[in-house]
């Protein structure tokens, strides 16, 4: 059962933010009916798809955009960083609970906020980090808007992942690299389980990575294209 969030009849939403518009996006993250027509890999996870139906994605966006708050696309979100294609962002989110729902998650790159408040809605503890100081602050609004009482959030570089507070039972990475930072391994439990994209941008995979019991191995969850993942803060 996910935890519910606080929504007044703003955060509801009307019209192409309403209801009716999350539910067509959930049916069409069900079905596996891509944003360009193609078919994609069903979103088959329950609790992921209902707690993207209540997750009122509008208010994640600039207002100006929000009539495309559940196309399944990906959209701007100023300072040349994106809000993730909801599909995608099921996609991680489903990767990442589908050996066992984790207690504590570290995300590398809090963006719009949109992935911490889902992933808050099916885990006890969300540790977030942002490098972009105006993002991050914008985040913590909607974070308090929406009552989400169990994210933690941090102003710093994400690559280096938030050692105070480790060992985390899964982390995710949502912008890419050409390769993981051997840090967050070190913050990763050993049953736990790191998703992120890797690669250049032209050419990233989605990967999950597990432990063997003796190194942490890739498998590969299909080709994506994310924002690169940048050193230092602003």
């Amino acid at each position: 059962m996910s935890r519910a969030f606080r929504l007044g009849p703003a955060e509801q939403g009307l019209g192409m933010t309403s209801q009716r518009a999350r539910d067509r996006l959930i049916e069409s993250l069900r079905s596996g009916r891509a944003a360009n027509g193609r078919q994609v890999e069903p979103i088959r996870d329950a609790r992921v798809l209902e707690a993207m139906r209540v997750l009122p994605r509008h208010l994640f966006i600039d207002e100006a955009l929000a009539s495309r708050a559940y196309e399944d696309t990906a959209l701007p979100i100023g300072l040349g960083q994106t809000i993730s294609q909801p599909w995608v962002v099921a996609r991680m989110t489903e990767a990442l609970i589908e050996h066992g729902l984790p207690r504590r998650v570290l995300e590398v790159g809090t963006g719009s906020g949109y992935q911490a408040a889902l992933l808050a809605a099916l885990v006890a503890e969300v540790y977030t980090v942002e490098r972009i100081d105006e993002l991050l602050r914008l985040a913590r609004r909607r974070f308090r808007r929406l009552g989400i009482g169990n994210v933690r959030s941090r102003h710093d570089d994400g690559r280096t992942g938030w050692p105070e507070h480790a060992p985390f039972d899964a982390i995710l990475v949502t912008a890419a690299a050409d390769a993981v930072d051997a840090q967050l391994f070190t913050q990763l439990a050993p049953h736990g389980v790191l998703v992120a994209p890797v690669g250049p941008p032209d050419l990233q995979q989605l990967l999950r990575f597990r432990f063997d019991g003796q190194q942490w191995v890739g498998e590969s969850l299909g080709l994506v294209t994310f924002v690169p993942l940048l050193a230092g803060v602003r």
